[in-house]
């Protein structure tokens, strides 16, 4: 099996290049290939000479992964499904608004956080994503040459396979690279405590952490992790960096009728981030098979955003965006898991 060069930094693909007896400066070329053209294959790095472009195929690949399938969403939402192993399947998901072109990306096959109201944590998990399955999905879109913007909120917890999402952030942000400013840049992660110390050290893009409930026992009975890592503690980490110039934090709230949607959530939301700046993001939760958890009606989150805007908080209701092809948030759960559970 051939090794991908898609992922691999600079200096990386210097060491390549050298083992393969060719000039120094070819990694810089190979680079601009592969990040900024965007080729698949190592044939189409035409300033390369066909000797340099042989020695490299013997052993390298580009390693592109090309999605199976596309749906489009009547709202423009696009979701493209991309092969992981054979039995199971990846997805990402591009969200256009206005001249924004945002792409959700993926970074495991399946979930271990087993989040109550996920379809992806139903599914169990299936291994972490490696960087060039992670950045096949900026290769796999019609929009490739057009987006604006990313996140990490498509299937799997970013910060349980950390080191290869960080991989993939240097390759998004660095000048050998897509060359994105951070601030291009999100990443959602429900606390990982250790993994998100060293991205919040390492990294310079935005974050965005999933809260869905103010109170301990109740967040453990919808979000195991609680249990681990609790949200007190998560909170307290962020209290110790700066989000008062480029770099933004925002807090995740999928709102569950008669669950978390009281003014009582509210009010100790308020408690729990005072003298932080952040955003609240409140979600419409998109229902589930066989889930006792049903919506908050539309009523209850406009009182519950205004009740956290009266308090001083930055608080929006998130459209929702491609539920009808299940790309919306929970949603998204690989093809074949998707046939199991009677989706699709």
């Amino acid at each position: 099996m051939k090794i991908p060069l898609l992922g691999m930094s600079l200096d990386e693909l210097s060491k390549v290049v050298s083992e393969a007896g060719l000039p120094k400066f070819t990694a810089k070329q190979v680079a601009d290939w592969i990040y900024k053209k965007k080729v698949t294959e190592i044939d189409g790095m035409t300033n390369l000479s066909k000797s340099a472009r042989a020695l490299l195929s013997e052993k390298y690949e580009v390693g592109v992964v090309m999605p199976v399938e596309k749906h489009v969403s009547a709202d423009g939402t696009k979701k493209y499904i991309f092969p992981y192993d054979g039995k199971r399947f990846t997805e990402a998901v591009m969200i256009p608004d206005g001249d924004r072109r945002t792409l959700c990306v993926s970074s495991q096959a399946g979930c271990k956080m087993g989040c109550r109201f996920c379809m992806t944590g139903r599914q169990g998990f299936g291994g972490n994503m490696s960087v060039s399955r992670i950045l096949s999905q900026y290769y796999g879109v019609d929009e490739k040459d057009g987006l604006t913007n990313t996140v990490f909120m498509g299937m799997g917890e970013p910060l349980d396979n950390y080191e290869n999402v960080r991989k993939a952030i240097e390759v998004l942000v660095s000048d050998w690279g897509f060359a994105w400013s951070p601030k291009r840049i999100t990443l959602s992660s429900i606390g990982v405590l250790p993994a998100l110390k060293r991205f919040l050290d390492e990294t310079k893009v935005h974050l965005a952490i999933s809260l869905h409930d103010p109170f301990a026992g109740e967040r453990l009975s919808l979000m195991p992790v609680q249990n681990k890592y609790p949200i007190g503690e998560v909170v307290a980490l962020i209290r110790k960096y700066d989000f008062t110039g480029q770099r933004r934090v925002s807090f995740e709230y999928t709102m569950f009728s008669g669950v978390n949607d009281s003014l009582r959530h509210a009010d100790a939301i308020v408690s729990m981030l005072r003298g932080i700046e952040c955003r609240v993001n409140l979600i419409r939760f998109h229902q589930i098979p066989d889930s006792p958890l049903s919506p908050s009606p539309d009523k209850v989150m406009e009182m519950f955003r205004n009740r956290l805007s009266a308090s001083g908080l930055t608080a929006t209701i998130r459209a929702s965006r491609g539920e009808d092809i299940l790309a919306a948030c929970g949603l998204l759960a690989g093809k074949a898991a998707q046939k199991e559970n009677g989706l699709v």
